[in-house]
C-alpha cells in the first residue's frame, strides 16, 4: 500500500468498524432491560486491529452516528438516546476500543494471550460504563427505584460469560487479521 494512501485507508477502516457495531447491534438475544448483541465483538476487533486512536474513533463515529438521528442503536437512535439506561454501554464502547488498543500497541507481536488480557479489559471498561449508568439512569431520571445487585443482574451477570466467550474469539480472529494486516502494513502503520 503506497504510503500516501494511508490516511484514506485509515479513514475507511474507522467507518467499517463504525459501521460493523452498528451491525452488530441488530444481532442480539433480547433480555429484560440490557439486550445482549454482538456490538462487543466489533469493539474488540476495532481495538486490536485499528490500535487505540483509530479504534476509539470508530466508536465516537457510531455513536455519533446514532445520536444525530440514524437509528443504528439496539433501540433507534437520536439525541434523547442519552436518556436510554443502557447509553452507558455505547460510552463503554469508545474507552474500551482505546484501552485495548493501547495495551495491544505495547507488544511488538501481540500473542493470542496479549488480545485476549486487552480484550478483557475492554471489557471491564464497557460494563463499568455501562452498570454505573444503568444504576444512575434507573434510580435518577427514569424514577424506578432499582438496587445495585438488581441492576447488576440485569446488566453484568446476565451476559457478562457470553461476553467473556466472545473475547476469546475474537482474540482467535484478531491474531490471525492483526499479522494479515501487519504484513500488508495496516495495523498501526
Amino acid at each position: 500500500m503506497k504510503k500516501n494512501n494511508q490516511p484514506v485507508f485509515s479513514l475507511v477502516l474507522v467507518a467499517m468498524f463504525a459501521s460493523l457495531t452498528a451491525i452488530g447491534a441488530f444481532i442480539k438475544i433480547p433480555t429484560p432491560i440490557v439486550p445482549f448483541t454482538l456490538q462487543v465483538m466489533f469493539v474488540f476487533l476495532a481495538g486490536c486491529l485499528l490500535g487505540s486512536r483509530q479504534g476509539a474513533l470508530s466508536q465516537i463515529v457510531y455513536v455519533g452516528t446514532g445520536l444525530v438521528g440514524f437509528p443504528v442503536f439496539v433501540s433507534g437512535g437520536g439525541l434523547t438516546y442519552i436518556f436510554q439506561p443502557t447509553f452507558g454501554y455505547l460510552l463503554g464502547f469508545i474507552s474500551a476500543a482505546y484501552v485495548i488498543g493501547k495495551l495491544v500497541e505495547r507488544k511488538k507481536n501481540p500473542s493470542i494471550k496479549t488480545f485476549f488480557i486487552a480484550n478483557m479489559s475492554g471489557l471491564v471498561c464497557v460494563y463499568l460504563c455501562g452498570v454505573i449508568y444503568l444504576y444512575i439512569s434507573l434510580n435518577m431520571w427514569i424514577d424506578q427505584p432499582t438496587s445495585l445487585w438488581k441492576v447488576l443482574v440485569m446488566g453484568f451477570f446476565t451476559s457478562i460469560v457470553a461476553d467473556i466467550l466472545i473475547g476469546i474469539g475474537a482474540s482467535v480472529v484478531a491474531v490471525r487479521l492483526y499479522r494479515l494486516f501487519k504484513y500488508k502494513k495496516v495495523v498501526n502503520a
